[in-house]
């Protein structure tokens, strides 16, 4: 890869809005009943992903930056759980973007712990 001149250069950013596009198609096969509920937390908790990451990056140290990056992994294992709920409530429609979206998941932590690694080295 080449220089990193912007957060948006980042491939934990760019998985992160990758994740936030999969949860929004997701959501919307939900009950009308989980638009201010699950839904909702949902879409927060995934638009946190990349948001923290951008924040940590403009911070321009690499302690605030990790700091970030936690908060980033929170909120992947927030999506985690409460995906797991709506799949135990019979919400999701689509288990292979549901599987997808896991498996970005499951991805997206693995780069921002090794990501994070570096900055603390």
């Amino acid at each position: 890869m080449g220089e990193i001149k912007s957060y948006k250069d980042l491939l934990i950013w760019q998985k992160g809005i990758k994740i936030v596009c999969l949860v929004y198609q997701l959501v919307k096969s939900f009950p009308q009943e989980e638009l201010y509920a699950l839904s909702s937390q949902l879409k927060r908790a995934s638009v946190s992903i990349p948001s923290n990451i951008a924040e940590g990056y403009g911070r321009n140290t690499d302690k605030s930056f990790s700091h970030f990056l936690d908060i980033s992994r929170g909120s992947l294992f927030e999506i985690e759980t409460q995906l797991l709920i709506a799949n135990e409530l019979g919400f999701i429609t689509s288990k292979t973007l549901y599987t997808e979206i896991l498996s970005q998941i499951e991805e997206e932590s693995k780069m921002i712990n090794a990501f994070s690694k570096t900055l603390k080295n």
